[in-house]
């Protein structure tokens, strides 16, 4: 039966032969037969009718499948594609990592290619290069460290091992064994034991780390080889060659100081009041003087002053959970301490962009004296307004005890905003009491990494403490 709309044919089919249909009309479509433009309906028990729609043969699932799989691997290394080119654009300085290492992996390659190079290490020379694989790191503070502790570890050890190995060979074939393998046994258990010690594990634990390696496979390998001395010659020569050219190619080529790095956060702290890192440090005290930075520069003052940094954060945090406190000081107790609290603040900002100058500029300041005054005077000043609060809040009270026996009533002060205002004026003082904290550890690290000498200037002294007073001024004012 044909239906009123053009093109649609509607039949009435039991709902058992609904199955046998589907079949037909995938099998029709598996064969590429037409349906010539006409849209077939199915009438069902219920009166409605439903639009058959032929389905998909095997191969053309499969082929739908294998599609939708290489699209989806192609889009996930288009992804980690655009990933890794943000990443290089972010920090250049990774990719000139990873050409280093490229370059240093060729350079030592050529002891394994050129024959002469070859011979002369002794077919070792794939120890070159699992040394350049092991020890090249991003710094060249970090470099230096690892090239340090496998040098030394792997020293160490052949030392002890080739000492072990001839007191082994003169107690006799019986004894041989026991000794190597009672020493192996001593010394890596105690070297094991020295990385679980804090302050060995952050300088030597590599270094730790290879004197057991070594130690094992000189002391195993020893009791089977004859020449034991020649091979132990031959892998430290080999190990020298790859951390001299991992040292070399890594100072050379675009070097990435650790010093240079921590610097800069340090001053970046100074001025967010952010947390430092101290792995940083570590690192730089390796590396050798560059730039502005001598050898025996100070970095681990650094760490003090970032620590003194970190805990005025934290009051100042809890200064600003001060301020968004609900309970607000009533408006009288806010125009006692208003303006007071304003030169504290302002007084303590320019102290602290003015010790943030001195380590960027390498200089000692001739001002930093005079702006700590400042500060300190603020400060008392802002102790004065809490001492004349108090006794007015004494005397509050006292009127009403007075008012209460007398039966007339008192106007109420809010204690919680009385709190409130007092919190906020303690943490003041006790964030300028912390910046001097950071002003004493700046001083320190300028006299200990001898920083320049400023010039004299009283004239100039004279005009910064004259602009400060005109700035409180203006603050009392509004």
């Amino acid at each position: 039966m044909v239906s009123g709309c053009p093109g649609t044919k509607t039949f009435n089919i039991p709902v058992r032969k609904l199955t046998h249909i589907a079949y037909h009309l995938s099998k029709m479509a598996c064969q590429k037969e037409v349906f010539n433009g006409v849209e077939w309906k199915i009438r069902v028990a219920d009166g409605s009718s439903e639009t058959l729609v032929p389905e998909a043969g095997l191969a053309s699932r499969l082929w739908l499948g294998v599609k939708n799989m290489i699209g989806g691997l192609v889009l996930k290394v288009w992804r980690f594609l655009e990933k890794a080119w943000d990443l290089g654009v972010d920090d250049p300085r990774k990719v000139i990592h990873c050409l280093k290492v490229g370059i240093a992996l060729t350079v030592v390659s050529l002891f394994y290619y050129t024959r002469p190079l070859y011979e002369g290490v002794g077919g070792n020379a794939m120890w070159a290069i699992m040394t350049v694989v092991v020890v090249f790191e991003n710094t060249v503070g970090a470099t230096i460290a690892k090239c340090l502790n496998r040098v030394f570890g792997t020293l160490l050890a052949g030392f002890l091992a080739l000492g072990v190995h001839w007191i082994a060979s003169q107690s006799g074939e019986k004894l041989e064994p026991l000794i190597a393998g009672a020493s192996l046994f001593l010394l890596a258990s105690a070297a094991t034991f020295s990385r679980f010690i804090p302050t060995f594990k952050a300088r030597f634990d590599y270094g730790a780390l290879i004197f057991i390696l070594t130690f094992s496979l000189v002391t195993v390998s020893g009791y089977r080889v004859d020449k034991l001395f020649n091979m132990a010659h031959q892998r430290i020569s080999t190990i020298v060659i790859g951390t001299s050219l991992c040292i070399l190619v890594s100072m050379l080529i675009r070097p990435i100081w650790a010093g240079k790095d921590l610097y800069n956060l340090i001053i970046r702290n100074m001025d967010k009041l952010a947390n430092s890192i101290d792995g940083l440090a570590n690192f730089a005290r390796w590396e050798p003087a560059h730039g502005r930075f001598n050898f025996r520069h100070p970095w681990k003052q650094y760490l003090k002053v970032g620590a003194a940094v970190r805990r005025c954060a934290y009051c100042i945090e809890a200064l600003n959970a001060c301020i968004n406190s609900e309970n607000q000081a009533p408006e009288f107790i806010k125009k006692l301490l208003c303006n007071t609290c304003l030169r504290v603040s302002s007084n303590s900002s320019r102290v602290v962009k003015e010790l943030a100058k001195i380590i960027k500029t390498m200089k000692k300041s001739s001002t930093i004296d005079l702006l700590v005054e400042e500060m300190n005077a603020a400060v008392k000043e802002l102790k004065d307004d809490l001492k004349s609060l108090s006794l007015s809040e004494a005397g509050t009270s006292e009127n009403k005890r007075t008012e209460k026996i007398s039966s007339k009533p008192a106007a109420a002060i809010p204690l919680m905003g009385m709190i409130s205002m007092v919190s906020f004026a303690s943490f003041q003082i006790e964030i300028a009491s912390r910046i001097e904290s950071i002003v004493e550890a700046v001083e320190e690290l300028a006299n200990l990494a001898e920083f320049e000498h400023p010039e004299k200037n009283k004239q100039n002294q004279a005009n910064i403490k004259v602009a400060a007073n005109e700035q409180n001024d203006e603050e009392t004012k509004v």
